[in-house]
């Protein structure tokens, strides 16, 4: 009598993406400051600007690669609890990973942002902290410490 393995999952059928670029636009009432916060202390580098009638002005600024975390209600209150001592984060948190994250937080605050959580290991290996940046985002600054 011979038994049969069961049959092995099939592979998700790998196929590109429609998207080409995840760009996240921020309407910020005080433009000048969330443009030095985010291009001159943040460093993000400027792609593209353009200016139009009514003092309408936009910039886009290069984040590198990007990524959309989707995450549940009890995962969010478990990073909340590791990363900002269980204050709640808001629905949409931008995250930033540098390479020093004490030291850009630091800069981000300097440069305006208030913090919510200072750097802390986390138990997936980062350094993260949390702040509130001009334009009314919620950011998490986040350094991989293995790798």
């Amino acid at each position: 009598m011979t038994t049969s393995s069961p049959e092995p999952e099939p592979e998700p059928i790998a196929r590109p993406s429609a998207v080409r670029q995840l760009r996240i636009v921020v309407e910020a009432e005080d433009y000048d400051a969330a443009v030095a916060f985010y291009r001159d202390a943040l460093g993000l580098s400027e792609q593209a600007a353009f200016a139009g009638e009514g003092d309408a002005k936009v910039m886009i600024l290069n984040a590198g690669l990007a990524t959309l975390e989707i995450a549940n209600p009890a995962q969010v209150r478990m990073i909340d609890r590791v990363e900002a001592d269980g204050r709640p984060s808001a629905k949409i948190r931008i995250a930033f990973e540098v390479d020093d994250s004490e030291q850009v937080t630091d800069d981000l605050v300097n440069a305006g942002a208030t913090l919510i959580a200072s750097p802390r290991e986390t138990p997936w290996r980062s350094l993260n902290s949390r702040l509130t940046a001009p334009a009314g985002l919620q950011v998490t600054v986040f350094q991989e410490l293995d790798g």
